[in-house]
């Protein structure tokens, strides 16, 4: 029996030794990618893939690991070489605007995100964001290296008894949201479909039914819902002002998401008292302005770059690669592929 293959951008190391050498038995792994895949611009990126697949191909499976900035965005452009042969593509990460899932489909290909591996450490990172801002830590650490102590700083914010509004209650949302009411915040949320009577119970989460609402009475908003076209450009100059003033607002989901001109312009008149940002529309390029501004935390999109979670998303993925081929459906697809 000929073993289905799949080319994987990137090594999954994280998944650990044993368990590859578990998957290599029933399945052929090319990643020996650095030969022949090593992205550089898009035009150059398109063209090694498709050499990549006339001389070592045809693949069953595509795997998509972590940092796949350089071959954005998956379309047909780019992975139309692997058609009529690749079956399902699966990518390390929780979003997945980068992946026209809509040509998958057309060609047969299943797409699978990874739904859960990224969740608990990108609530860790929005959880720190929090503290941060509401401590003022990036200010105070920016004094404490220029040698001048706690210089101006004023007395800062607890934590206890804010009204933490999350929008998107999601496997972050969730994580985030007992996080926080370890640091007895008051836990409410809009979510398209209302959680469970038990599961608001559980988080000790209150439900806003419009988005208005949340965003009316939060002390501090965290953004932790997926981008697509519904949420491009979903917080902006109105959602601001609907907003209490010298609120302490937080991205972890995705920098589109915002408009960014109106977050400055928010951040510039004080409606805004601090911002914590892991996340940028156009990154890794970053409007000079959050650079500049110490009422900013920022971080590099660092959300989900842990080696536990790294380890989740690995295996997730491969396991949704093995039963797809032992099933005929994987575990957690995002499309529907008719049999």
């Amino acid at each position: 029996m000929v073993k289905p293959k799949v080319l994987a951008l990137g090594y999954p190391a994280f998944a650990g030794e044993e368990y590859v050498k578990q998957f290599q038995e029933e399945y052929e792994i090319d990643i020996d990618l650095h030969q022949v895949l090593v992205p550089t611009d898009r035009k150059q990126t398109v063209a090694d893939l498709a050499a990549k697949v006339q001389s070592s191909g045809p693949y069953q499976a595509l795997l998509v690991r972590m940092g796949i900035g350089p071959y954005e965005p998956f379309d047909e452009e780019l992975l139309r070489p692997l058609v009529p042969d690749c079956k399902i593509l699966v990518s390390c990460s929780a979003g997945y605007n980068e992946f026209d899932v809509s040509w998958m489909t057309q060609q047969g290909m299943w797409f699978c995100n990874t739904r859960n591996a990224v969740s608990e450490a990108t609530a860790d990172m929005a959880m720190f964001l929090i503290l941060a801002v509401l401590r003022d830590t990036t200010r105070g650490e920016k004094q404490t290296r220029e040698g001048k102590w706690r210089g101006t700083l004023a007395p800062t914010r607890d934590p206890t008894g804010l009204k933490l509004g999350i929008l998107g209650m999601g496997g972050i949302g969730k994580h985030l949201a007992r996080k926080a009411a370890a640091f007895n915040m008051k836990i409410i949320y809009y979510n398209r479909q209302r959680l469970p009577v038990e599961d608001e119970e559980r988080l000790g989460a209150t439900y806003c039914p419009t988005m208005e609402e949340l965003l009316a009475q939060s002390d501090v908003f965290s953004v932790n819902c997926p981008l697509n076209d519904q949420t491009v450009g979903l917080i902006g100059e109105k959602e601001f002002a609907q907003m209490k003033d010298g609120v302490f607002f937080i991205n972890t989901a995705r920098g589109a998401i915002v408009n960014e001109s109106a977050l400055i312009a928010a951040l510039q008149s004080g409606k805004i008292e601090r911002a914590g940002l892991d996340v940028f529309d156009g990154e890794p390029s970053v409007n000079p302005f959050f650079l500049e501004c110490d009422r900013c935390t920022i971080q590099p999109h660092l959300g989900g770059l842990t080696d536990g979670a790294f380890q989740k998303a690995e295996i997730e993925c491969l396991e949704n690669i093995k039963t797809l081929f032992t099933t005929g459906v994987p575990v957690a697809p995002i499309n529907n592929i008719s049999t």
